[in-house]
Order: structure tokens, then C-alpha cells, then sequence
């Protein structure tokens, strides 16, 4: 119990880092407002992190000879200069990062980027789709069910072959804009015709010590089985 006490106070701490000063109201204001002011999606995005999440999901793309990626939640796009897939469509909460994207991609005619409200998305005609569909760092930033839950079901629903989930897995105490989930759980709840095919652990597993370079993430594949 001691442990885990010190474990979330510590996550606690590196998070604030940060994100210290932010008055957190809602997961899509609190990411407008901090791309608004220039800032970048955080060290998950950069350097050797960056990284490693792109050499595990271009060798996957590359292997499964994926065609089609969609991503809920793309960031600034620093991520994305890493990545190598025939063609991406990117969605994110935030108009402001968005377009910067188009900025950053604007002669890349592989690359579509569209403005996500997990409130206003109904696709009955599999227009958003691809055969992979991912999300990066994303999920335990969803603080709000009422976020959390319809994100997940378009995560799963836009997919026709694959989802990668790289986040962690349990279930946590929220501090700020941060609430760890136990996502399996629903995926195995509500996801009948989807199996967890792999997990990969990090490269860099968390050190409290050295946050910048490491991640409480692993990567979790999914695969459609009917």
C-alpha cells in the first residue's frame, strides 16, 4: 500500500512538472488552451521515446502491409514526422494543433487531418476509417467518462483490421488531466469480435527519476477476429 501511495505521489509530481499552473476544466479545453499557447504534446513525443514508438509501429505497418492509418489524437505532429504510412488520417481535439499540422504537412498529399468531438461522431457509413487504427498517449488523458467511453467505441469502430493502444493499463487516482484506466477491461466488455494479439512492453519503462526519457506506456495490439 506504502508503495503505491509513493508511486502515484510521484506520478503526480512529474506530471505537475509539466503541466504546473494549468487549471484543468475539461480534457479538450485543457489541450486547446496549452497548444494555444505554444506549447508541444509533451516528452512522450520526442527524442528517444518517439523514437521507439515509431520503430514498433512501422514494423507493424510494414509486416501487416497496412495501407490505411487513422489516429485519434495526433498532437503537434512530431510524432508523425517519424512515421511511415501510405496514407494517415489524423483527428485531434484541439483546432489550434490541428493547423499546425496542415502547416508542418502541407505538401504531403498522404495526410489528412479532421477536428474530433467523441460527442458529435457518428459515422454509420465507415466514412473515418482504416485498417489500422491508433492512439498514442491519449487514453489516460480522457478523465471524463462521458470522454472517455464514446472515444473508445470509435477507436474500435474505425478500424477494419488492427488497433494499437500504447498507454497504460490500470486503473489510477486522477491528479490534474491525467487518470490512468484499466482500458482492457472495456475493450473486453464491449469489443466481442476484437482479441489482444500482443503486447509489447516499453522500451523505456517508467523511472520517476528520469521522466523525460521514460513512460508509464506499453503498446497494446488488437486484432478483429470476425
Amino acid at each position: 500500500m506504502k508503495n503505491n501511495l509513493l508511486e502515484e505521489s510521484l506520478l503526480g509530481r512529474i506530471y505537475f512538472r509539466y503541466f504546473k499552473n494549468k487549471k484543468f476544466s475539461a480534457s479538450d479545453e485543457f489541450w486547446e488552451k496549452r497548444y494555444q499557447k505554444g506549447k508541444d504534446s509533451g516528452p512522450g513525443s520526442y527524442n528517444r521515446l518517439a523514437e521507439f514508438k515509431a520503430e514498433v509501429i512501422n514494423n507493424f505497418v510494414r509486416n501487416n502491409n497496412i495501407q490505411s492509418v487513422i489516429e485519434f489524437g495526433c498532437g503537434d505532429g512530431n510524432q508523425l514526422r517519424l512515421a511511415d504510412y501510405p496514407n494517415y488520417t489524423g483527428l485531434d481535439v484541439s483546432k489550434t494543433t490541428l493547423q499546425n499540422c496542415i502547416n508542418i504537412f502541407k505538401d504531403d498529399k498522404t495526410k489528412s487531418f479532421l477536428l474530433y468531438n467523441s460527442n458529435a461522431f457518428v459515422d454509420n457509413h465507415k466514412i473515418i476509417n482504416g485498417e489500422l487504427s491508433m492512439s498514442l498517449d491519449v487514453i489516460y488523458h480522457l478523465v471524463e467518462d462521458s470522454i472517455f467511453m464514446p472515444y473508445m467505441t470509435h477507436l474500435f469502430n474505425s478500424a477494419t483490421k488492427y488497433v494499437i493502444i500504447y498507454s497504460s493499463n490500470r486503473d489510477n487516482i486522477q491528479q490534474s488531466h491525467v487518470r490512468e484506466r484499466n482500458f482492457s477491461k472495456w475493450v473486453e466488455a464491449n469489443c466481442k469480435e476484437w482479441e489482444l494479439a500482443e503486447v509489447i512492453k516499453n522500451k523505456y519503462p517508467y523511472d520517476p527519476m528520469d521522466p523525460d526519457n521514460t513512460s508509464i506506456s506499453d503498446f497494446f495490439i488488437y486484432k478483429r477476429i470476425s
